[in-house]
C-alpha cells in the first residue's frame, strides 16, 4: 500500500472495497458453479418412467389440486400456474376458493422428507374421497409415497440432513431447486402433446396484475 493510501481513510476505503468486491466476485463464481452442478447431478438421476407415470396421471384428471409447505409448496403453485396456461382446472389446497377432492381428480403433493403432516393428511384424504394421488418425495418408503399411486423420487438430501454428502447447500434447498426443473419438464411435455401455440396460452396469463 503506498504511503498516500494508508494516510489517507478514503483511499484506503476505496482499496478494502475493492478487495470486497473481488472476493464476492470469486466466491458468486465458484457458488454458481456448485449449484449448477448439484441440480445438474440430482436432476439427472430423476427416473423418466416415474415421471411418464406421473404426466399420465395429469392427462386423466378431470381436476387437479396443489399441495406442499413452505418452499415445496411454492413450487408446486408455480406449477399449478403453468397447468392452467394449459387450459386445466387446477386448485390449490389451502386457498378459499379450492373446492372439495373427488373421485376423477388428482392431488400433486411434495414433500422432501415425506412426513410433512398436514401433506401426508392431504394425501391420505384425497384417497379415502376415491381421488388420486401423484407425488415429488426424496423418501420412496414415506407415508406421503404410501398414500399416492405415482411418486417421483428426487435424489437430493432432506432439508434436516445436515451433514449430507449429496448436497453443500442448506435445508433442502437441492430437492426444491429440482422439483422446480422436474415440473417445467413435466409443462414441457404436456405441452408438446397438446401444441397449443404460446399466443393461445398467454390468453389465460393473468390480466389483473
Amino acid at each position: 500500500m503506498s504511503v498516500i493510501a494508508a494516510t489517507d481513510p478514503a483511499l484506503a476505503n476505496a482499496s478494502l472495497a475493492d478487495t470486497s468486491l473481488a472476493d464476492t466476485s470469486r466466491a458468486f463464481g465458484r457458488n454458481r458453479d456448485l449449484v449448477q452442478r448439484e441440480i445438474s447431478e440430482v436432476f439427472n438421476r430423476v427416473d423418466p418412467a416415474q415421471v411418464a407415470a406421473l404426466v399420465t396421471e395429469l392427462r386423466l384428471a378431470d381436476r387437479i389440486f396443489v399441495t406442499g409447505a413452505g418452499r415445496s409448496g411454492l413450487v408446486l403453485k408455480m406449477a399449478a400456474m403453468r397447468l392452467m396456461h394449459l387450459g386445466r382446472a387446477v386448485h390449490v389446497v389451502g386457498e378459499t376458493t379450492a373446492p372439495a377432492i373427488s373421485a376423477g381428480d388428482v392431488l400433486l403433493a411434495a414433500s422432501g422428507s415425506g412426513t410433512t403432516s398436514s401433506v401426508v393428511k392431504a394425501a391420505q384424504t384425497a384417497a379415502a374421497q376415491g381421488a388420486r394421488v401423484a407425488v415429488y418425495t426424496t423418501n420412496p418408503g414415506s407415508p406421503l409415497a404410501e398414500a399416492a399411486s405415482a411418486v417421483v423420487v428426487i435424489p437430493a438430501a432432506q432439508k434436516t440432513d445436515h451433514g449430507s454428502a449429496v448436497s453443500r447447500q442448506y435445508s433442502g434447498s437441492l430437492f426444491e431447486q429440482v422439483l422446480f426443473t422436474t415440473t417445467e419438464a413435466v409443462f414441457q411435455i404436456l405441452w408438446d402433446e397438446e401444441a397449443i401455440a404460446p399466443e393461445d396460452l398467454w390468453l389465460r396469463h393473468a390480466n389483473l396484475e
